[in-house]
This record gives structure tokens, sequence and C-alpha cells, in this order.
């Protein structure tokens, strides 16, 4: 996706692309409520709890919180990682072990280390890695759609 194209800001692009890639990944059971947490982006968070907070698809509620600190992340679906430290991606990244959690970053080289999605730009358009070893780690299912337009690590 080219930004000229889309004409949103970035944070923007990555919320709608966050709540997107739920439609190409199956996660083991996860009852009836869907956590999305954000952590090290406000931007973020906050487009993405307007947008979709409360929202109700597929039979579960959508839930969208924000994490002050690595220490305060809790059990979710996604947790999305603004442009924080490699200290803090080793952190949340043990933190996350044993649970189906897909972590998605945001900064260059961390999909190499351990994120399941990290974006990147190429030119001038928005694309994404896929670390298929922390993925199948966290136990979830790609689509082979998603993995069709991802740069494969």
């Amino acid at each position: 996706m080219s930004f000229s194209e889309a004409n949103r800001p970035e944070h923007e692009l990555h919320a709608m692309m966050v709540y997107n890639f739920i439609r190409y990944i199956e996660w083991p059971s996860s009852g009836q409520e869907f956590t999305i947490g954000v952590i090290g982006d406000e931007s973020v968070f906050s487009t993405l709890h307007q947008w979709y907070d409360g929202k109700l698809k597929g039979g579960k509620t959508f839930r969208v919180v924000m994490f002050n600190s690595v220490a305060d992340v809790q059990k979710c679906n996604i947790i999305y990682m603004g442009n924080q430290s490699k200290a803090k991606l080793t952190s949340v990244t043990k933190k996350l072990e044993d649970q189906s959690t897909l972590l998605i970053t945001n900064k260059p080289g961390y999909g190499k280390l351990g994120s399941g999605i990290n974006f990147t730009t190429e030119g001038n358009k928005l694309r994404f890695e896929l670390n298929q070893q922390a993925v199948k780690a966290a136990g979830l299912k790609v689509s082979s759609q998603l993995t069709a337009i991802a740069i494969l690590l």
C-alpha cells in the first residue's frame, strides 16, 4: 500500500492492517472476547480504540487496551509494539512465551528478532514481514493468502 495512495497517516494504516490481519490468522479457542493490546504508540492505540473497541465480529467482542510498560502486559490475542527498544522487545517476547499471542512491531529488524509481524517500508510502500517460526511457536495458523503478500522470514 502506498502512503500517497492511501492518503492516511501511518498510524491509521497500521491500525487498519492490525485489524485486517485477524481475518487471516487462526487462534486457538479464545472465548467471547478478542483483545488487542498496545504498548509504546498512543496514536495506534487511539485509532484502534476509536474504530474497533466494543465492536462485535464473528461472535467476539473486541477490546483494545493500552499498556504503559512491559510489566503491565497481560494476556492478549494481539500485542502491537510501537517503536520500542530491543530490550523491551526481548522482555515482551519472553513474557508471551506459551501464549497464543501475535506480536506486531514497527521497527527495522524486529521481524527477525521474534516478532510475528513487523511493519516495514520499501520505497514508498508499507509492507510487512512475517516470521513464520514465531507465529508457529505461538500456536497460530496463518492463511496462505496472508503469506502470499508477506515478506517471509
